[in-house]
């Protein structure tokens, strides 16, 4: 048990020394640990057989269909969320409960992967956040009635939450291109999210809208079936030895190191720019198709929206990775910020369906590469091991609720302005994000 009682013969000052030393020596830990795993990546790689070399590109293409179920899970919402308001007679507060318990599910799932990581491992845990996929569009294909509905919504935001989290540590434990690797992995979220409103704004307008839901399960069933015969419920550093790579960094008294690596300032900024990120790009993608069919009059086949959005998405995060090499990724990442803002602007103000359409297609190109920028800027002053936590990840529930709150009162057209002022503060926040790792001095 901890106190705060200070021992006798033992002053406050030398606590706050004591403590500051401690402090130090994670920092000192945290930017060591970056160089010695550059050096060891080249030999690694060298060592590497065909087979070896084969086998890491199945592992790869596997937790990237783990990505590509997150983005079609997150790609349905968009066009279903005006049939889902018809069918049970929801206004925009009631309705976005939708998110609010995908928030809970996300949020104990991020909670419970810090537990059930170190507990079960890897593989394990990536399987269980697919089966609980499964569970909860199983749920969801029955249009029950609305609690029962949104239960789903819980398991499914659980199981993503685990998904997502194993999939971007095992892609930063990666020494052969991981800033590219992790580029391809949100891409293929892009692809996925780019392909459900395509087949969900066909749902939308049948009697049976909720038959989507098989579609989805199915997606998740096969995604499950891949990640147990690929992965064979292993630990991450035993999938790594198979594509002869050294086991990654552990963290050193698990418990005090994590709440000492709490403490550094660089955590909470980048989780706090993620979470408004990702609050960001969810909500352009459940929201905007309600926007246009209410505020600009779109018809049925609005939800091929959404579909523009996140193919843009997709292109960005690989199309223009030459530019964030080029460029610097922490100076273009404010270049992609203020030209997103611009191109909101006019999504709000110009009352062109056709123009607000192509500019929310380029707003998605503009926004896609954002997220693998962060998430190679947090391996770079973090341990990867930390790169599991993904609470930032509750934005994609936590913002589009917010948005139904807002609509309720003032109408879905406060949108706009509503992702204007975030784009500006998740700008703000990048800016304070430190460049590395501090150290000790």
């Amino acid at each position: 048990m901890q106190t705060n009682t200070i021992s006798q013969g033992q002053s406050p000052h030398h606590d706050i020394k004591e403590s500051d030393k401690q402090h130090e020596r994670i920092e000192m830990r945290v930017d060591s640990s970056a160089s010695d795993s550059k050096e060891a990546s080249v030999s690694d790689l060298k060592a590497q057989t065909k087979r070896q070399r084969l086998r890491a590109r199945v592992q790869f293409a596997t937790v990237c269909g783990s990505m590509y179920l997150a983005g079609w899970n997150d790609g349905t919402t968009g066009p279903l969320l005006p049939r889902i308001q018809i069918v049970y007679g929801l206004n925009f507060a009631v309705v976005s409960l939708v998110f609010v318990f995908a928030c809970v599910g996300f949020l104990s799932g991020a909670f419970a992967n810090l537990y059930l990581d170190s507990k079960f491992g890897f593989g394990k845990v990536i399987v269980l956040g697919s089966v609980c996929q499964v569970i909860a569009y199983a749920i969801e294909a029955g249009a029950l009635p609305f609690p029962a509905f949104v239960l789903g919504y819980a398991i499914n935001g659980f199981g993503m939450a685990l998904q997502d989290a194993q999939s971007n540590g095992y892609v930063a434990s990666l020494k052969d291109n991981p800033e590219v690797k992790m580029g391809i992995l949100h891409a293929v979220y892009g692809a996925g999210a780019l392909s459900s409103p395509l087949v969900a704004t066909q749902f939308a307008q049948l009697p049976h809208w909720s038959f989507h839901y098989l579609c989805s399960l199915g997606v998740a069933f096969i995604n499950t079936i891949l990640l147990v015969t690929v992965f064979g419920l292993k630990t991450q550093d035993d999938c790594l030895a198979q594509i002869g790579q050294p086991a990654g960094e552990k963290g050193t008294s698990e418990k005090s190191q994590f709440s000492q690596i709490l403490r550094l300032r660089e955590v909470h900024l980048l989780a706090f720019f993620i979470l408004i990120y990702v609050g960001v790009e969810v909500t352009v993608g459940g929201w905007m198709v309600t926007y246009i069919i209410d505020v600009r009059g779109g018809g049925p086949s609005s939800g091929y929206i959404s579909s523009g959005f996140f193919g843009g998405l997709m292109i960005g995060r690989v199309g223009l990775l030459w530019v964030n090499k080029k460029v610097g990724e922490r100076r273009v990442l404010f270049i992609y910020s203020i030209l997103a803002i611009g191109l909101e602007l006019v999504v709000w103000l110009v009352p062109s369906l056709i123009g607000g359409g192509v500019a929310i297609s380029i707003i998605g190109v503009i926004l896609g590469p954002m997220y693998p920028i962060a998430m190679n800027h947090t391996v770079r002053i973090l341990p990867e091991w930390l790169v599991t936590a993904g609470f930032g990840q509750a934005g994609s529930a936590l913002l589009p609720f917010l948005t139904g709150i807002i609509a309720s009162k003032t109408g879905i057209k406060s949108l706009q302005p509503f992702l204007v002022s975030m784009m500006a503060f998740m700008t703000v926040l990048w800016a304070l994000v430190p460049r590395t790792a501090r150290k000790a001095e």
